[in-house]
């Protein structure tokens, strides 16, 4: 019977925590405002892409609704740098790229408009990278793989800073 108790108390209580480790508590709305890119070297779409991923990191590991008009919390912000630089050369006659790093750096203004403080305000520089070898493709035909790569540890790490406090 002790063992019955205990495998129902262990079911019950599992659905009280998150491995997640987000506290959204006392936060219901979300606005993510559009990021203009003001990168010197701007890329199509970039903007859009990197909202649509940081509106879908929030949908995926938060009970928070985004909507367009005033919320709890409000993410506002810019694409400040957009960079892909070698990172190793080879030794060839004519030295070539072996390696190169594409790196994106967003400034992020994060608003919390509640009373509940435990998520605080802030606003941030955040950049992330991606390594890649051009082994033969096009830069071109690995750019949206290696953005959205990047834009997925940019989004964690926002998110992170924002509800995980990590």
């Amino acid at each position: 019977m002790k063992k019955l108790v205990f495998i129902l108390a262990v079911f019950m209580l599992s659905g009280c925590y998150s491995f997640k480790g987000s506290s959204t508590d006392g936060l219901k709305t979300v606005k993510v405002e559009f990021f203009e890119n003001n990168a010197p070297l701007v890329i199509p779409n970039l903007s859009q892409q990197f909202t649509e991923d940081l509106k879908e990191r929030i949908r995926t590991q938060s009970k928070l609704s985004i909507t367009q008009n005033e919320a709890d919390v409000v993410f506002t912000g810019r694409i400040t740098g957009y960079d892909i630089r070698p990172i190793a050369i080879q030794d060839n006659k004519a030295p070539i790229a072996g390696a190169n790093r594409l790196t994106i750096t967003v400034m992020v203004k994060y608003t919390n408009n509640t009373e509940f403080k435990e998520s605080k305000s802030f606003e941030q520089s955040f950049t992330a990278f991606e390594d890649f070898s051009l082994a033969g493709q096009s830069l071109e035909s690995q750019q949206q793989k290696l953005i959205k790569l990047v834009n997925v540890k940019l989004t964690e790490n926002i998110f992170n800073q924002a509800f995980a406090q990590w």
